[in-house]
């Protein structure tokens, strides 16, 4: 099957150069995911067939956290008293919501638990007196700071929704390179200020070269629908 069918999204570069080398990023569209959702029979019907050589996937981090029911609408999260009071200290960033919500908040609370996030809260206030600011994300760890919501672009329905981090996704992205062949599936968290790796086959990938390929953030899941990218060396 010809992989040149798919196309860069607008404004986005097909191909980057890595101080590992040149890569072509292929934007693969797929349907609405929703909770319940096979992300392997997924990758079997829209990838597999592309594949060759030592292509590697991507994956964004949202349609695995919504496959495993973890994205919530927000008139079902109900915010404590402790994550309205949090919010109100939340940098407010112009890429993404981030714990800057309520509800988000909310859901950082339950993913860690009250006592640390009111420490790591104490911390990070101590620190900000002192001209050090993200503590509060840093020590919280990959898996809080990929909770976020809905922004103006988020494609419906989760325009009214918000979402943890994937479960498991060291373990998920083994599974799916295995049924992928042996072809690597890398699972990101990638926006216009930064790619974080949430998943990986193999501890042996260093992340800063996996990011390095993904650092334009050449995906879109807003009208585009391309939460996935086939990653070939050119």
């Amino acid at each position: 099957m010809d992989i040149n069918a798919f196309v860069p999204n607008e404004g986005k570069n097909l191909t980057i150069e890595t101080p590992g080398g040149k890569y072509e990023r292929y934007p693969v569209k797929t349907k609405v995911i929703m909770s319940g959702d096979d992300i392997g029979e997924l990758l079997d019907e829209c990838v597999k067939p592309y594949l060759e050589g030592d292509d590697m996937v991507y994956i964004s981090e949202k349609i695995i956290a919504i496959s495993q029911g973890r994205a919530f609408k927000l008139d079902d999260i109900h915010p404590s008293r402790l994550a309205k009071f949090l919010v109100r200290f939340v940098y407010k960033s112009p890429y993404g919501i981030g714990l800057g919500s309520p509800w988000t908040m909310e859901l950082a609370v339950r993913e860690v638990g009250r006592v640390k996030i009111i420490a790591c809260a104490m911390i990070a206030g101590v620190c900000k007196l002192f001209g050090m600011r993200g503590v509060f994300y840093n020590m919280l760890g990959e898996q809080v700071r990929a909770i976020d919501g809905p922004c103006d672009y988020t494609i419906p329905p989760y325009n009214h929704y918000a979402k943890m981090a994937p479960a498991r996704p060291h373990e998920v992205a083994r599974e799916l390179t295995g049924r992928m062949g042996g072809h690597k599936v890398v699972i990101i968290d990638a926006n216009d200020i930064g790619v974080n790796i949430l998943g990986k086959p193999s501890k042996d990938i260093p992340d800063e070269e996996l990011a390095a390929i993904f650092k334009d953030n050449p995906l879109g899941q807003a009208a585009q629908q391309t939460p996935i990218a086939i990653v070939r060396r050119n």
